[in-house]
């Protein structure tokens, strides 16, 4: 596996960075995972265009490259993003290298790192009967406290809403806000149906503006679709006929329990399956070469 840092290309056995990298000590950083569908990048430009938001958040300054041909020079170097295989693409972009402390001035320059590899999608089946959910008891961060449009490196409260996930066997946890409304799983975004209506959290509970999230939106309104986004509690939920999930490498995933409890029929419903099956006819819209 090729990996690009800084500004070169490096055999994985060589793809080293300094124990004093503030990404390392601190999670100071910022990351964007991308997808190819064959050669053409999903989203490329506006995922680029929230790797350099987040970055300006955090006063991290992006190198210049030259994004478009790097990304595609990653994918051939890794024989990947052709007619064969898809391409994972993920960027993280740390403060840099520097003596212990939090001043961001100790870090003269940026690390840049690009691991692109073969994209691994779900197993098919999943999307025939859906994935299990629970309810996290672990809270979304406060978005006071750190802004969930900042992409960054630092996941621990995914990671402890995904240790719950794990410890009760389901696929992912569904985090809630500090009012206790909803927000997203631990790397997706929530949607749910309700006659007929699909219902997913408002930016304003502090949730990821999620890139698949906002182009389901956009074709669910364009076909006639009620879209609400707004504030929900997990009783909405309970009581929804249809769940599903989006991101990047997902698309749209069901899901078909909530707390060892089915989603409305237990099964994946008409709407979520309508809205996949659009994206998936439209999707050519939304790829850059």
């Amino acid at each position: 596996m090729w990996i690009y840092l800084n500004d070169r290309f490096v055999s994985d056995e060589e793809a080293l960075v300094s124990v004093f990298d503030h990404g390392f000590l601190y999670g100071d950083g910022v990351y964007e995972t991308i997808r190819s569908y064959g050669h053409k990048i999903f989203m490329r430009d506006q995922h680029l265009a929230r790797l350099r938001r987040s970055a300006d958040a955090i006063g991290l300054a992006i190198p210049e490259r030259d994004w478009s041909s790097l990304l595609h020079e990653c994918m051939a170097r890794n024989d990947v993003g052709n007619d064969r295989t898809d391409a994972y693409i993920r960027i993280t972009i740390s403060r840099g290298t520097g003596d212990i402390g939090l001043d961001p001035a100790l870090c003269p320059s940026p690390t840049v790192v690009i691991i692109t590899k073969a994209l691994t999608s779900p197993p098919r089946e999943r999307y025939r009967t859906g994935v299990s959910l629970v309810v996290a008891k672990t809270r979304r961060n406060l978005p006071s406290a750190l802004d969930p449009q900042i992409k960054a490196t630092n996941f621990l409260n995914n990671i402890q809403a995904k240790r719950e996930a794990i410890a009760a066997g389901a696929f992912d946890s569904v985090l809630l806000n500090w009012l206790g409304y909803l927000t997203e799983c631990t790397v997706s975004n929530l949607f749910f149906v309700r006659s007929g209506r699909i219902c997913t959290p408002a930016l304003s509970c502090g949730i990821l503006d999620g890139i698949t999230r906002g182009v389901l939106l956009t074709l669910a309104r364009d076909v006639g679709l009620p879209v609400h986004e707004g504030q929900f509690d997990v009783e909405a939920l309970r009581a929804a006929d249809e769940c599903f999930l989006s991101n990047t490498t997902m698309e749209v995933m069901p899901a078909t329990q909530l707390n060892g409890k089915p989603i409305g029929s237990g099964s994946p419903g008409p709407v979520t399956e309508r809205l996949h099956q659009i994206f998936v006819a439209q999707r050519r819209k939304f790829l850059e070469s």
